[in-house]
């Protein structure tokens, strides 16, 4: 027994030095005044625990299976995010997601789909929500990864919680640029 805890000490000495330097490399100067909601590392875990929840179910279930609903996660909080097709699936994965364990809650920020995709078009939206991801990525004002984009037919659609409304204003400001949107759909949320 002796042996393997040694084995471990190293372990994860350089997991948790791994760990601060990603907190680290995160962390952003905000604008003066600027409130910062902030979570503790067990907070962080039990919301990825229930998005995994979250969208394992709504994959299970047959009326809800899909891909294009988002999943975003703060404090037990669930915002469901994308385009569908109808306002049935919609209510069903409402109904669905507040019956996961660990769900406090569900926000709705998914929209209907405006009619069928072509193929063309269902390429170009993946385009458009790759250039936007990468616009996203290199503005190093913008946590990208607290971010979901989807996009369909020029429109787009950004969820998942932020820490100010300056950092939805720059989002916005980022997605306006990229060439292709047409339409921004903002549901994205402070945190609290």
């Amino acid at each position: 027994m002796k042996m393997i805890s040694e084995n471990l000490v190293p372990i994860l000495a350089v997991t948790g030095a791994a760990f601060l330097a990603l907190v680290a490399c995160e962390k952003r100067d905000e604008p003066v005044g600027a409130p910062v909601a902030t979570t503790s590392v067990g907070t962080e875990i039990d919301d990825a625990v229930v998005t995994t929840r979250v969208k394992s179910a709504l994959l299970a279930d047959h009326d809800t299976q899909s891909l294009d609903i988002k999943v975003e996660t703060r404090k037990g909080i669930v915002q469901l995010g994308g385009f569908v097709e109808s306002q049935e699936r919609i209510d069903k994965a409402i109904e669905l997601v507040r019956k996961v364990e660990g769900v406090k809650g569900v926000e709705n920020a998914m929209s209907l789909k405006d009619g069928k995709a072509t193929v063309g078009e269902a390429v170009d939206d993946s385009i458009l929500t790759t250039r936007i991801k990468s616009a996203l990525l290199a503005d190093p004002d913008v946590k990208s990864f607290d971010i979901a984009v989807v996009s369909r037919k020029g429109a787009v659609q950004l969820s998942g919680y932020v820490d100010n409304r300056a950092q939805i204003d720059r989002v916005i400001g980022v997605v306006r640029g990229v060439n292709g949107v047409q339409k921004i759909d903002n549901a994205m949320t402070v945190k609290k």
